[in-house]
């Protein structure tokens, strides 16, 4: 029961946390599930992935710096994010609840804390409680930085559609570079870059997330004045 509280905890916290943040507009519950649940099932084709083209160098004795940056920033950090950012697009992106540029944000932390604490889980049965600790202070925070990148890029694809394009190819690029910096270190070995390297990443892609939000929150309280300003009788307005 309690490796059960460890492992849900953190990202059962970062959805609350996120949910309070989304001041002018909340999303309805059920939507919150389905992106947290797209999040658990988007974990399938980043497995998928991984196991059919990460295996052999997993099973190197020194895989070397470009071999392990090819398997950190290629096939888990585009893996993972990518099958992300598709939940995102192609089953959240298009449904009308989409309806303020902070959307973008909620909805993605909601998807990457499914993929993060059904990941989580596995982790913290297989190796216990102190691995359950460490995560819930560097992977799943990690997640959650990725996902508000992701999404506040997306969001700005969503209503901004001069650069669309652009935006959504940037909701993809940094999660995938941060993620892919983040695992780098990680999976190098050395014990320097896993305590300097990794933290590192992390602060950086916590305080863009954070700035984000922020941003966000501005942008979305300003939306939602005028969009409620239009929606007035011109009798009112005039």
């Amino acid at each position: 029961m309690e490796l059960l509280a460890i492992a849900l905890a953190p990202g059962i916290a970062i959805c609350l946390f996120i949910y309070f943040k989304d001041r002018y507009n909340k999303e309805p519950f059920w939507m919150l599930v389905f992106a947290f649940a797209l999040g658990i099932f988007s974990i399938l084709p980043a497995i998928l992935i991984q196991l059919s083209y990460g295996t052999d160098i997993l099973t190197k004795d020194n895989p070397g710096l470009l071999s392990t940056a090819f398997f950190s920033y290629i096939i888990v950090a585009c893996s993972e994010e990518g099958s992300k950012f598709l939940a995102l697009r192609l089953f959240i992106y298009p449904r009308k609840h989409f309806d303020d540029p902070f959307d973008g944000i909620v909805y993605a932390v909601m998807i990457g804390m499914g993929f993060a604490t059904l990941e989580n889980l596995g982790y913290v049965y297989q190796h216990g409680m102190q691995t359950g600790i460490i995560r819930m202070f560097m992977a799943v925070p990690a997640h959650a930085s990725f996902a508000v990148l992701m999404g506040y890029f997306t969001g700005f694809a969503k209503f901004n559609s001069r650069n669309r394009t652009l935006n959504f190819f940037l909701a993809l690029f940094f999660p995938v570079l941060f993620h892919g910096t983040y695992d780098f270190c990680l999976f190098i070995g050395n014990d320097s870059l896993i305590g300097l390297g990794a933290v590192v990443a992390l602060i950086i892609a916590l305080y863009a997330s954070i700035k984000a939000i922020r941003k966000k929150q501005a942008i979305s309280k300003l939306y939602m004045e005028e969009k409620e300003r239009s929606a007035l009788p011109n009798n009112v307005n005039s």
